[in-house]
C-alpha cells in the first residue's frame, strides 16, 4: 500500500466517510468534503485535521479542499410513487455573444458554488467544438459509461456529475461536424441519465448559431445567465445573446461582467485593462439584474488551469462567484417551475 493509498483509507475514518478520494496532482492534494449538518467549528476541524494529515503524505506541498453539502435521505421529499423521473428538474444556460470572456470559467464556478449551497446541480459541457471544462473540473482522465442508450455522468472531484465532448473523444481532437451532428451531440449530453440532479448548468457555445438555437428549442431553460466583460465591443455582442433568449422566451437571470478590474500583484494598484462599469450599465439598460463582477486575477486564471476552480476556496475570489450564485439561486426560487 503506497502512503497515498493508507492516507485514503485514514480519511475515511477521519472524516466518517464524508470525503472524497484524494486526488495529487503537480504536489496539491484536492479532495470534496461533504459538511452537511456540521457546524461551521466542526468544519474547520476537521478541515485542519485532514490538512495535517495530508501534508504528511510525500510529494503534497499544497492541499484543496472543496466543500459541499449533498442532501442526506432525511433531507429529501418522500418519495413519490410512480415512475422514477430522469433526468434534471431544471436547466440554466451560461452564454455570451462571443468567445473568451470567461463564460466556461463562470459556469464551472457557478456549478461549484451552488453546490456547496446545497444545490444537488449537474453540468453539461455544450461547446461541442471548444470543450474546456474537463480541465477546468479536473475530470479530463475519466469516461463516460452508457445504460440503455443513455450516458452516464462522470463525477468530478467536487462531486458535481459532468458531461463534455472532452470526456468522448481524443485530446485535442478537432470535430469537423456540421450544424446537425453537434447538436444531435449536445443532445445527447444533456439527456444523459443525470439520476437525483435538480439543475444543470449548461456551458453554451460562444455566439447565436444553429447549435443554440436548437439547443434552446428542445431543452426550454428555465433561466439565462449572460456573461461579459466591460468593454463595448464584448457588450455589443452580450446583447445579441440576450436578444437570442429573448426570441426564444427564455428569462434572463441576469448579466455578470467578467475581467472586471486588475490588481496588480506587485504594487497593489487598480486598473482596468477592459473598462469599468460597462456590464452593469448595460444590464440597467436593458432592464435585467446585474449579478455581480469577476476580477481580472491571475489566481483565478492559474487555478482554472490547474483544475481548481476558485469557487471550491473560500477566499476573495471563492466569494465573487459565490455572490453571483446565491442571485442565481435566489431567482430560481422565486421563479419556481
Amino acid at each position: 500500500m503506497t502512503e497515498l493509498e493508507d492516507f485514503a483509507a485514514r480519511l475515511k475514518t477521519l472524516t466518517d466517510g464524508r470525503a472524497s478520494a484524494p486526488r495529487v496532482k503537480d504536489g496539491v492534494m484536492s479532495l470534496a468534503l461533504d459538511v452537511a449538518g456540521l457546524s461551521s467549528e466542526q468544519r474547520e476541524a476537521v478541515s485542519a485535521a485532514i490538512r495535517e494529515g495530508a501534508l504528511t503524505v510525500p510529494g503534497v506541498s499544497d492541499v484543496r479542499i472543496a466543500m459541499t453539502a449533498e442532501r442526506s435521505a432525511g433531507d429529501r421529499a418522500p418519495e413519490k410513487k410512480g415512475p422514477e423521473k430522469k433526468g434534471p428538474v431544471r436547466i440554466i444556460a451560461v452564454a455570451s455573444g462571443k468567445g473568451g470572456v470567461g463564460k466556461s470559467t463562470l459556469s464551472a464556478n457557478l456549478a461549484v458554488a451552488l453546490q456547496r449551497l446545497g444545490v444537488r446541480v449537474g453540468l453539461v459541457d455544450a461547446d461541442i467544438y471548444g470543450p474546456s471544462q474537463a480541465r477546468l473540473m479536473a475530470s479530463e482522465d475519466r469516461k463516460p459509461q452508457a445504460k440503455d442508450k443513455q450516458l452516464i455522468p462522470v463525477q468530478s472531484p467536487f462531486g458535481i456529475p459532468m458531461l463534455s465532448m472532452a470526456h468522448l473523444v481524443e485530446p485535442g481532437k478537432a470535430l469537423a461536424w456540421r450544424g446537425p451532428m453537434a447538436g444531435n451531440a449536445l443532445a445527447q449530453l444533456i439527456d444523459a441519465d443525470w439520476g437525483e440532479t435538480e439543475l444543470l448548468v449548461v456551458d453554451m457555445p460562444p455566439g447565436t448559431g444553429d447549435v443554440q438555437l436548437s439547443m434552446v428549442q428542445k431543452h426550454k431553460p428555465a433561466g439565462a445567465v449572460i456573461v461579459s466583460t466591460p468593454q463595448d465591443l464584448a457588450l455589443i455582442d452580450a446583447t445579441r445573446a440576450v436578444s437570442l433568449f429573448a426570441q426564444t422566451h427564455v428569462p434572463m437571470i441576469g448579466l455578470v461582467e467578467n475581467m472586471a478590474g486588475y490588481a496588480c500583484p506587485h504594487c497593489g494598484e487598480l486598473s482596468d485593462p477592459f473598462g469599468q462599469g460597462g456590464a452593469e450599465a448595460a444590464a440597467g439598460e436593458m432592464g435585467m439584474p446585474f449579478l455581480g463582477r469577476i476580477p481580472l486575477a491571475i489566481e483565478i486564471r492559474r487555478r482554472s488551469d490547474a483544475g481548481d476552480p476558485p469557487a471550491a476556496g473560500d477566499d476573495a475570489h471563492g466569494a465573487a462567484f459565490r455572490v453571483i450564485a446565491e442571485k442565481v439561486a435566489a431567482w430560481l426560487k422565486g421563479n419556481p417551475r
